[in-house]
């Protein structure tokens, strides 16, 4: 579970006394995610989701996440909001972190979405994009290619990870600060809108969530990252062509990537695929023995990134 930090019934029922909420009536540790402490929060005025900011979650940060929401609601993306207590505070302390309360949405997450459910994710990102060109809000991306080799570094002996890893990534750093686009259309990003981010009824889009890794890049790298995660097998081995061609339509349907965005996006897959590979390698090294947190194997990404390097790569992003 990703439950880092544990609260208190006295300091829950303290937190959940300054909003219209009602009182507490359960409160559950949620398994998905490795970056904060996440609760089901269930009040006789409904259910809520309880987020204390761990790890990479700076509290500078939260702000940024707030408005980021607010502006996304207002153009009617399907986006949770941060309930404001009385005094209309979104962020509050408990147990020592920055904490906020958060709209339940609707829906479930997914593990094989459908080529449906695809086009209907492709959408959602492209339409997202839209409301976010005239978003006036800027973040460094702490997650972005410049902090790439830092990672690599951080996270130790990559070898005790995968065999030959270290080798694999020196040559893939390399080859991306060559040839890394510098002028692509860019704009705030959520930059990990994985399927287990995304709330479906159906083919039916009902929420984009954790905005946390969220950020200024550029919108073709978010393109990729959602590739990345919806159009392969859970072993990164193979890319299912159906599935693929669904996700580019349905984002087709809301963006018109230009010529140099479509040239650029093999080795902005490359990069995704390295990003991920490289945060799941350090997380498997450093993460405590004892944390309640289910660590993610890297070797998916590491097969995604090879699957990404052939010379047929470009195919992968056809719309028909």
């Amino acid at each position: 579970m990703a439950v880092y930090t544990h609260v208190e019934p006295d300091d829950l029922a303290a937190l959940v006394a300054r909003y219209d909420i009602g009182t507490v009536v359960s409160c559950k540790g949620i398994a998905e995610g490795v970056e904060n402490s996440n609760f089901l929060l269930e009040t006789t005025g409904g259910r809520f989701i309880l987020t204390l900011y761990e790890k990479r979650v700076s509290e500078g940060d939260l702000p940024f996440f707030v408005d980021l929401l607010d502006h996304l609601a207002s153009r009617n993306c399907p986006v949770p909001a941060m309930i404001r207590d009385r005094e209309g505070d979104a962020i509050q302390q408990v147990s020592g972190r920055s904490a906020c309360v958060i709209q339940f949405l609707q829906g479930i997450s997914l593990t094989q979405p459908t080529p449906g459910q695809c086009e209907a994710a492709g959408a959602a990102l492209g339409a997202m994009h839209r409301a976010l060109e005239t978003y006036a809000g800027a973040r460094e991306n702490s997650m972005g290619r410049h902090h790439w080799r830092a990672v690599a570094e951080g996270a130790g002996n990559l070898d005790a990870v995968l065999p030959g890893l270290q080798a694999i990534v020196d040559d893939e750093l390399r080859q991306l600060d060559a040839h890394w686009p510098s002028d692509l259309p860019a704009h705030v990003i959520h930059a990990d809108l994985f399927p287990d981010n995304v709330l479906m009824l159906g083919d039916r889009v009902t929420g984009l969530i954790d905005f946390y890794f969220a950020a200024s890049d550029f919108r073709a790298y978010d393109l990729v990252i959602t590739h990345a995660s919806w159009a392969f097998s859970a072993d990164g081995k193979e890319c299912d062509p159906a599935r693929a061609r669904a996700l580019m339509r349905g984002y087709a349907g809301e963006i018109s990537l230009t010529e140099a965005e479509i040239a650029a996006l093999p080795l902005l897959a490359r990069g995704a695929s390295l990003r991920f590979l490289l945060t799941r390698a350090h997380d498997w090294i450093h993460t405590p023995p004892d944390a309640l947190v289910t660590r993610k194997d890297p070797s998916p990404f590491l097969a995604r990134l090879q699957r990404y390097s052939t010379p047929d790569a470009a195919e992968l992003f056809a719309v028909a």
